[in-house]
């Protein structure tokens, strides 16, 4: 849950930003066109180049933001929602029979996971495999209970 919770928190900021960058354009930016002939207003978004352009850059750098939450949402832990570290390719090209497809392996650096990238997508959008660890902390002290039980 609190995975989910990070991406609605930088979704919304990325929003937040966005929105007050376009209001701050059109705060900037003169009052709409009155068309006197026909008694009603127009948007300036069609009629007035510069202010179509800085639109349209707005709109880029909005797209940019919302790709950039999505990218780093992926490389972060499901648990502790820390940045994935150590990447490491598995498998070859060469010996694709043998070991599999070439893969990209991130881990946590405190153990409560992988995630398993392939390296190129061939056969459309495959989703990455996350296999969460169990507790290396209680691996270590089982074995130490047994050597105190031998003692």
């Amino acid at each position: 849950m609190r995975y989910w919770g990070l991406l609605a928190g930088k979704l919304g900021v990325s929003t937040a930003i966005s929105y007050g960058l376009l209001a701050l354009i059109n705060s900037l930016w003169s009052p709409q066109i009155y068309l006197i002939k026909y008694g009603w207003k127009t948007s300036r978004f069609g009629f007035d180049l510069a202010y179509t352009l800085v639109v349209g850059v707005w709109f880029l750098i909005t797209v940019g933001l919302l790709y950039l939450c999505v990218w780093d949402q992926r490389y972060r832990c499901r648990v502790c929602l820390r940045r994935l570290r150590m990447p490491i390719t598995t498998g070859s090209w060469g010996r694709m029979l043998l070991v599999g497809r070439p893969r990209i392996e991130y881990i946590c650096a405190y153990g409560h996971g992988t995630l398993k990238q392939e390296e190129l997508q061939i056969s459309g959008l495959e989703n990455p495999e996350w296999t969460e660890s169990g507790d290396p902390w209680q691996e270590l002290c089982a074995s130490l209970k047994d050597i105190d039980e031998r003692s």
